[in-house]
């Protein structure tokens, strides 16, 4: 059990509720930055070390949070608990589409599940620790960013950068559904945008002066599609497309964009070879140019990730729940920090359902349980 005082979930779940209802698209930087002040008020409060770090290209600020310096803590690295605040969801998704309410089990909010709960959990246990003057064995750093939902573009390198110092990461994103695991595994995220240059002409009367831009799209297509590999972890996704003007027209210009996942950094480089060597002149007359590649290396399961995972595991069950672990699809900022050999677990947050669906929700009475698994290994990683 920590030694830090968690609270009950139905009170984690009301000083929830003001995180949920306070809206923080990705696209609002004053929103985030708005949750970000509060953080930061009441943090600085219990005496952590906070640093903001302005926001820039249209993204909002980043905090980071430390506990005070202390001679107990030795040359320890600290450990890293990363969390982020904006969502998916514009402003008026509480209004319209999912008000926050409980129903049961459920607690119902835009963004709860992805991450609102995972990161209140990471703010309240440092909050707690350093209210309570809990001792640690290892200094914590608390890092929250603004633009996880976009790939991470203004705090990769912060998120780098802090990663670099620490001892291990924990990651509160949503437990795996069905089965509440963590996770100790995320496959590897790129996109690629592809653009054909075509030449137009009418379709009736010029038919051979022209180049079509859309049948030279529709032949890439299916090769982009054919680089699928599923027992390999290998996926591909086109979407949107786009391309011609009218139908008597040939098209001059198409184009699409291009999710992929990976299991492998090997698998990723492989994947990006043959998608670039389909640019350049092509048999139909034109030429296509493609832009992009991996965004996010794949999170490689490692005895070190193991390691901090059967700690959390048996934390979990002094809680009186199990902690299964998976590997998932989707990425997140654990795969930064995984790549670069720091021992990282993801998925801790609390489970529930609907991340970026107008059914999002997590199971509430979880709160407290979950919360406590956290806030515990932070009090004992070293």
């Amino acid at each position: 059990m920590p030694q830090t005082r968690i609270g009950t979930s139905q009170d984690l779940l009301q000083e929830l509720r003001g995180w949920v209802e306070h809206e923080t698209p990705t696209t609002d930087p004053a929103a985030i930055n708005g949750l970000l002040d509060k953080a930061e008020a009441e943090l600085r409060a219990v005496g952590a070390e906070v640093e903001r770090i302005p926001g820039r290209d249209g993204f909002g600020d980043h905090l980071v949070a430390r506990t005070p310096a202390n001679a107990a803590h030795g040359n320890r690295k600290p450990v890293l608990v990363a969390g982020h605040l904006d969502t998916v969801w514009d402003h008026g998704t509480l209004a319209k589409t999912i008000p926050f309410r409980v129903e049961g089990e459920k607690a119902y909010g835009p963004g709860i599940y992805d991450m609102k709960s995972g990161s209140f959990a990471a703010f309240h246990s440092l909050r707690e620790i350093l209210r309570q003057k809990v001792a640690t064995r290892s200094p914590i750093t608390l890092l929250l960013t603004s633009d996880e939902e976009v790939g991470s573009p203004s705090s990769r390198a912060l998120i780098e950068a802090e990663a670099a110092k620490a001892c291990a990461v924990l990651i509160p994103e949503p437990a795996g559904n069905p089965g509440k695991a963590c996770v100790t595994a995320r496959k590897g995220v790129g996109r690629f945008v592809v653009r054909v240059q075509g030449q137009s002409a009418h379709a009736g009367g010029n038919w051979e002066e022209g180049s079509s831009a859309v049948v030279t799209l529709a032949r890439l297509i299916t090769q982009i599609h054919a680089l699928v590999d599923l027992p390999g972890g290998t996926t591909t996704n086109v979407a949107p497309i786009w391309g011609g003007t009218r139908p008597n027209v040939i098209a001059a210009e198409a184009g699409c964009e291009v999710d992929f996942r990976v299991s492998s950094i090997a698998k990723g480089a492989a994947l990006v070879d043959a998608v670039m060597a389909m640019a350049g002149p092509q048999p139909e007359g034109t030429n296509v140019t493609i832009t992009g590649g991996l965004n996010r290396p794949p999170m490689e399961e490692s005895p070190a990730i193991l390691a901090v995972y059967e700690r959390a595991r048996a934390i979990a069950a002094g809680q009186g729940y199990d902690l299964p672990k998976q590997h998932r699809g989707g990425g997140s900022d654990g795969n930064f920090t995984a790549a670069m050999g720091i021992p990282t677990l993801d998925g801790l947050g609390c489970s529930g359902a609907g991340a970026h669906a107008e059914f999002e929700h997590i199971l509430w009475e979880e709160l407290a349980p979950r919360t406590a698994t956290l806030c515990e290994l932070l009090e004992t990683l070293e």
